[in-house]
């Protein structure tokens, strides 16, 4: 009897360690790439890789994805479990890839070909590895800006309500396809705005102009322009991000953060970035990180009240030029 009863309690024990295990959050990992060493993860070793510029993840999996810029395009598969470690790799199939997404359903991956304007539609399968054919989406065009806009330069994918919208820089427009790769009417830009990254927020969309230094808000026939910073001097805006009442907006040249209102493009408040050509950024909760390109770092901020404050708190890192958290 006496054997039973340690038996069952010991049966009791293992049972209750199981659920709270299963209840105890995942740890979120922050992992930066860049110009650097490799794909880096904050307080730990990187994982050597060419010039992963871009970073996204796998909704359900513990996989993220990267796209490589060093010599042919690469787009290279990731698993996060136990470490990071390579497992899957194909061909970009375009010059340049500068961005990568993956649909809300984990079943299609997207890259955007800086070089030559080339995007990508890439299935897929259930463990997060690529699958068949990739649909290459190419296109022609160009802009009044001749230095920049010569020809079409794919800056950004984004999945949204089942279309791929790509920005194209070269041919300011926001180019659109279903995920066959059926191209549908593009949301033409006004000229020389050199749309880089934008954003969804319900029936808005928000757009960042890397070189006439604009935020557009579309919301139907609306169109609202704004300024992305306030301060004197030259800016190419990087990324863009609405979180809640806000947009967020890198900018580079006069390295800040700015905070504009999602509903009009007010300004907020405008801040600096802790380092030299905000590349991108990230938030988690009320943390925001910022890749600084220039200035081999990685910055922390807290947000109050949606201003970003710093938080003291900075990283090391190469070259970064993009942030993400999962």
């Amino acid at each position: 009897m006496k054997a039973r009863t340690l038996e069952t309690l010991a049966f009791v024990k293992e049972s209750i360690a199981l659920v709270n295990h299963e209840r105890t959050p995942a740890v979120k990992q922050v992992y930066v790439g860049g110009y650097g060493p490799g794909i880096v993860t904050l307080g730990g070793e990187p994982a050597r890789v060419a010039s992963p510029s871009f970073l996204a993840a796998h909704p359900t999996l513990p996989v993220l994805y990267a796209a490589g810029e060093l010599g042919r395009g690469w787009l290279t598969a990731f698993r996060t479990e136990p470490a990071l470690s390579p497992f899957d790799e194909r061909p970009s199939e375009g010059d340049s890839p500068c961005h990568v997404a993956v649909d809300p359903a984990g079943t299609v991956l997207a890259a955007a070909n800086y070089g030559d304007g080339t995007a990508v539609i890439q299935r897929l399968d259930d463990r997060g590895a690529f699958e068949g054919d990739p649909i290459v989406l190419r296109h022609e065009g160009s802009g009044p800006n001749r230095s920049r806009q010569e020809g079409p330069h794919a800056h950004q994918a984004v999945f949204h309500e089942g279309i791929l919208h790509v920005s194209d820089l070269g041919t300011d427009e926001i180019r659109r396809y279903r995920l066959d790769g059926t191209p549908l009417e593009p949301i033409a830009m006004h000229p020389g705005t050199g749309p880089r990254h934008f954003a969804f927020a319900g029936s808005r969309l928000y757009v960042a102009g890397e070189l006439d230094g604009s935020v557009t808000l579309i919301e139907g026939e609306r169109r609202t322009v704004a300024p992305a910073s306030r301060c004197e001097g030259e800016n190419h805006p990087s990324h863009l991000q609405v979180e809640g009442d806000f947009v967020y907006v890198a900018n580079r040249g006069p390295n800040t953060i700015s905070v504009l209102r999602a509903a009009d493009l007010s300004p907020v408040a405008e801040v600096r970035s802790g380092g030299d050509w905000p590349r991108h950024f990230a938030i988690d909760g009320a943390t925001m990180y910022v890749a600084n390109q220039q200035s081999d770092a990685v910055t922390v901020f807290s947000l109050k009240e949606g201003v970003p404050e710093p938080s003291g708190q900075a990283y090391g890192v190469e070259r970064p030029a993009c942030v993400l958290i999962m």
